[in-house]
């Protein structure tokens, strides 16, 4: 008998061990899980993704139907939570995470060992693309990218590939502001603004905002969302390479010259604006003494008639020869002094 009782409570003990205390686990801060019961995962009865407005917004009717998941319920932070033996706890770090976009998860030696991702512009010219990618997982779909689909990582890398070819194929750059003048169109230059690689140069923060929201659906399609596309560099051939920078060299004498001839006219054109202003000051200061001696003479008129007029001559007759030192007089004839 003692050795049934003790083979009873050896096995409690081990039931106890390995189904209750065993059963017992804590999510870390950075992490989220979600537990299944018999390989089914807990959910949000009759709720779906697309119950979520933002995620719907994301993707198009057709997409809708092929990318519709259920919600699960998610167990935040904290524990100690508790789990039955027929169920199983799946965490996930939602932790920011970043990746060269040259990766291949299933091909590492790819891409130049996952350093140059190359892509076609709209020139047909082969280029080579450095940057980042920075993603997590997102709570608000769980279920995709645990149970959806097997390898969400390569997924994702490959839609966002497949997205940034297709931009850098026909990215165009976008139309200067209303009152801008476009560059070289004042100077009649066609400027390099034509040529593919100059506008993803010189454009790639807006090249980095489309990527953005081009792939906002990911979270939609595979649970993980990409916080930033970091594009940092396009490198086309050597040869291509040499002649853009001919090319660019050249166009950027010819501007300077052309800016410099520019603003020399601009400051003659001030200059006399200037001179012009100066001249008329001039003038104006010596009519404003005939106009004001006008007026006087016209008040006087009207006040004292013609013989005020006849006085006032006299007056500045007298005062004339009290300041000449020599002065003619007329010679009468005899006829006229009769």
């Amino acid at each position: 008998m003692s050795i049934l009782f003790g083979a009873f409570f050896g096995f409690v003990a081990w039931f106890l061990l390995n189904y209750l205390v065993a059963g017992l686990f804590t999510v870390d801060q950075n992490e989220r899980a979600v537990k299944t019961s018999f390989g089914r995962a807990v959910r949000i009865e009759g709720r779906t993704t697309l119950d979520d407005a933002d995620l719907a917004a994301t993707l198009t009717p057709e997409e809708r139907e092929r990318y519709t998941y259920p919600q699960l319920r998610v167990i935040p932070p904290g524990g100690p939570y508790f789990k039955w033996p027929w169920e199983r706890v799946y965490k996930v770090s939602v932790a920011t995470q970043s990746a060269n976009i040259a990766y291949d998860p299933e091909s590492p030696g790819a891409n130049s060992n996952g350093t140059i991702l190359e892509a076609v512009t709209k020139d047909q010219l082969n280029t080579g693309l450095t940057g980042q990618i920075r993603y997590r997982v997102s709570e608000r779909n769980l279920y995709a990218y645990l149970f959806g689909i097997k390898r969400p990582i390569v997924h994702v890398m490959g839609y966002f590939v497949s997205v940034l070819r297709e931009r850098i194929a026909t990215f165009e750059a976008p139309p200067a502001p209303a009152g801008e003048a476009a560059p070289g169109l004042a100077t009649g230059l066609s400027d390099v603004s034509g040529i593919s690689i100059n506008d993803i140069r010189k454009n790639m923060r807006a090249l980095n905002e489309e990527m953005d929201r081009d792939c906002k659906s990911s979270i939609a399609r595979y649970g993980v969302a990409l916080d930033a596309s970091l594009i940092t560099g396009i490198d086309p051939p050597e040869d291509v390479e040499a002649a853009l920078a001919a090319i660019n060299t050249a166009h950027n004498e010819v501007f300077s010259a052309i800016s410099l001839a520019q603003a020399s006219a601009d400051q003659k054109i001030v200059q006399s604006r200037r001179a012009v202003e100066i001249e008329t000051l001039k003038a104006q200061a010596e009519v404003e003494p005939l106009t004001a001696l006008a007026k006087q003479l016209s008040d006087l008129k009207t006040v004292g008639g013609e013989k005020a007029l006849i006085a006032y001559l006299r007056n500045v007759h007298l005062g004339l020869f009290a300041r000449a030192k020599k002065y003619v007089l007329p010679v009468r004839s005899w006829e006229e002094e009769r």
